[in-house]
């Protein structure tokens, strides 16, 4: 624990002579990052920033290899290792070029469940990013401050940046966790949402040990206390989907899963709002003309109103507020066992079905492939449906292997006897530009009939290249709509198009078959069928 002087927060990092604005407020906050020339304060009422890189840097995220580590992360894929040394090197650095700066620090907790939530201490040079800290992690009590011990500490100063040939990291910007130290520290990025989803892996190494499932999914919970987690990657609908106004939003990003049940790792929500529509999606939009919002890389339309539709700074356009701003929230952001699991993926070759169940194997298998597509148009070069696997349906935020994770969620699967679904969000009909986006409408009256335990009874006929369980009528959807193949005009088009979307899942999965069970090997897609 890191027993905190009021009157220098900093002193036992080093830090001597800097002028610290300690849990700073919205309004003292707003007045700061304007001073100090981060951000404008829009017509409507939000605090609008830019920053200088438009999302996260994966490749410049490190963790420490030491004794704790060393046997216990996953070293693949973005977990890369980084020597100890090179961590206490820039960690001094930054604290002799912190002496006498500005530097904003904020008190909160990772975690809504008391038995399971972090002490952290995030110490940012940026007032924007003290707003953002605000709004997005669980803020103590007036009581709870009184007795505030940190037991982590997140150190990030943006202006300060790396030089790769002295200091061992790949580019100037860098973020690195530090397990033994409890402290991450960051630098050359302003990317607010680097301060979240660092203290998200570490919740993710922590909690397993627990025999906590963290998960990177939103979750909401009906009239009769029935809970429903929604896994899935940007773009698939993770937010929209689970802002139902017929359920009530416990956490719309992160959360873990308990004996007892489900919580929020956070105290808000970080959504992109790029083209946001008000009618469809009306609590979100109001957030982005809300007082004590911050909207990072939104246009100002000439009158100083946010223009969502704008995507000429990026099209990861962000809006981060507290939670409460959403009308129809769990209080506490607490929920039970949860009663149905949703993997959601925007398939743009058009050929999984919109809702399919799955077995225990099926939903391990799903989980560690964690598979979307991007489209045309989202990256340069990319030219037709291309697979993206995000293994968890969060790799970055991962640090232990794939099929830790697995085992863990479903383990509490089999003993909550939930039941577990794959929803395409993506298309139908065709592949993207062939076919048609599936409609909202349909998806949640999908989604309904699932929570509502409505297909409960029906008939189920399976699907021969991805072995899936599809239903064969749902209430309030056509029927053509239900098996991907009826949808297809090319009957021919959609059995290639099918086979190699199955080769491309076996392919991936090459790199975890040694860490799971055959029978999740087993449950793979079927080119050959």
């Amino acid at each position: 624990m890191t027993i905190q002087n009021p009157v220098n927060p900093v002193a036992d990092l080093g830090i001597q002579n800097a002028n610290i604005h300690l849990n700073p407020g919205v309004d003292a906050l707003y007045a700061h990052a304007i001073r100090l020339g981060e951000g404008v304060q829009a017509a409507t009422g939000p605090l609008t920033v830019r920053t200088n890189k438009a999302g996260r840097s994966p490749k410049d995220r490190f963790i420490v290899e030491d004794e704790k580590t060393r046997g216990s992360v996953w070293w693949e894929g973005f977990n890369v290792p980084i020597q100890a040394s090179v961590f206490d090197n820039l960690l001094a650095k930054m604290v002799q070029y912190a002496e006498g700066k500005e530097l904003f620090v904020q008190q909160v907790y990772a975690g809504t469940d008391p038995e399971y939530r972090i002490p952290v201490r995030m110490i940012t040079e940026m007032a924007y990013h003290s707003l953002f800290i605000r709004n997005m992690f669980v803020r103590p009590t007036a009581e709870e401050l009184k007795t505030f011990e940190a037991d982590w500490t997140v150190l990030n100063i943006p202006s300060f940046k790396a030089d790769p040939a002295v200091d061992g990291t790949r580019t100037d910007t860098f973020i690195i966790v530090n397990f033994t130290k409890k402290m991450i520290i960051a630098g050359g990025t302003q990317y607010a949402g680097e301060n979240k989803k660092g203290i998200f892996g570490v919740l993710n190494y922590l909690l397993p040990e627990k025999g906590v499932m963290p998960m990177h999914c939103s979750a909401n919970v009906g009239e009769g206390g029935d809970v429903a987690l929604f896994f899935g990657l940007s773009g698939t609908g993770k937010t929209t989907l689970s802002a139902d106004p017929g359920r009530k939003l416990i956490g719309d990003d992160e959360h873990g899963w308990t004996d007892t049940g489900v919580f929020n790792f956070e105290g808000g929500c970080y959504a992109k709002v790029i083209n946001l529509n008000a009618d469809a999606e009306p609590a979100i939009y109001q957030t982005t003309r809300n007082y004590g919002t911050v909207l990072e890389n939104v246009v100002l339309d000439a009158d100083g109103n946010p223009d969502l539709n704008d995507g000429s700074l990026t099209e990861n356009t962000r809006s981060a507020y507290p939670i409460d701003q959403i009308p129809n929230i769990q209080p506490g952001s607490v929920g039970g066992i949860p009663k149905n699991v949703v993997f959601l993926t925007a398939d743009a070759y058009g050929v999984l079905p919109p809702i399919s169940r799955l077995s225990p194997e099926q939903m391990m298998y799903q989980f560690i492939s964690g598979f979307t597509a991007k489209i045309p148009g989202t990256e340069e070069g990319v030219k037709e449906p291309s697979p993206t696997f995000s293994t968890c349906f969060g790799a970055p935020f991962m640090p232990r292997h794939p099929g830790e994770y697995a085992k863990l969620l479903a383990q509490k699967v089999q003993e909550s006897g939930a039941k577990v679904w794959l929803v395409n969000t993506g298309w139908t009909g065709g592949k993207y530009g062939e076919g048609h986006r599936m409609s909202i409408k349909h998806t949640r009256a999908l989604l309904n009939a699932a929570l509502n335990g409505e297909l409960d009874d029906v008939e189920f006929v399976r699907d021969p290249f991805f072995n899936l369980e599809i239903p064969t009528s749902v209430p309030g959807v056509p029927q053509d709509v239900l098996n991907p193949r009826d949808a297809w005009a090319d009957k021919a088009a959609y059995d290639e198009t099918a086979k190699k979307l199955a080769r491309m899942f076996r392919e991936n999965f090459k790199r975890f078959e040694a860490g799971v069970d055959q029978k999740v090997t087993d449950s793979m897609p079927n080119p050959d069928a």
